[in-house]
């Protein structure tokens, strides 16, 4: 169901990023929980945070998001998404009108060390090859959203695990410095 004429325009969240960033965690949008929230991955059925944490071997789901966020920067992982505005009634992809995409022409002076960027389901994963052209270790993970009910937790966990540990490689001789084509 496509939403109606006049849905609401929508303004996402900033990076969560440093420069010490290695690999980063694109998702699409936040849903409507997390805008009401003001935090990434807020839905409590979101697998995101149970997910990362399991890689990460950190309680991120008994964490504050704000210490979430400190931990996983300790990990070298940032998040963000591949939008930055767009109109949408309810939280599916699939209801996404308007996209405007986020500027990450900034990645170069935000994460000089970024080499891998994953992305957390299909239409985050739309941005993939523009990446992957930069010269960035890509992957395209199952969605965690509570909406992906096509796969169990424990398969997406396992998709997850791969795809971080293909991606945690050795670095680039020189990290892929971003270009306006990323927009």
């Amino acid at each position: 169901m496509s939403p109606a004429r006049g849905a609401p325009q929508l303004t996402g969240f900033g990076p969560v990023l440093d420069a010490r960033c290695e690999t980063l965690i694109l998702g699409s949008f936040p849903s409507e929980a997390s805008l009401a929230a003001g935090h990434y991955y807020a839905h409590p059925r979101n697998q995101f945070w149970p997910i990362l944490g399991a890689l990460l071997d950190e309680p991120l789901v008994e964490l504050a998001f704000e210490e979430r966020y400190r931990r996983v920067l300790r990990h070298r992982i940032g998040i963000w998404d591949v939008l930055g505005a767009c109109e949408r009634r309810g939280s599916l992809d699939a209801d996404i009108r308007a996209g405007a995409a986020n500027d990450f022409t900034r990645l170069g002076r935000l994460a000089p060390h970024l080499r891998s960027v994953l992305f957390n389901g299909r239409t985050a994963g739309r941005f993939e090859a523009r990446f992957r052209a930069h010269g960035y270790r890509t992957a395209v993970l199952p969605s965690t959203s509570p909406a992906h009910a096509g796969m169990r937790a424990a398969q997406k966990l396992d998709a997850w695990r791969a795809a971080l540990c293909a991606t945690i490689g050795d670095p680039p001789a020189q990290a892929p410095a971003p270009s306006e084509e990323l927009r």
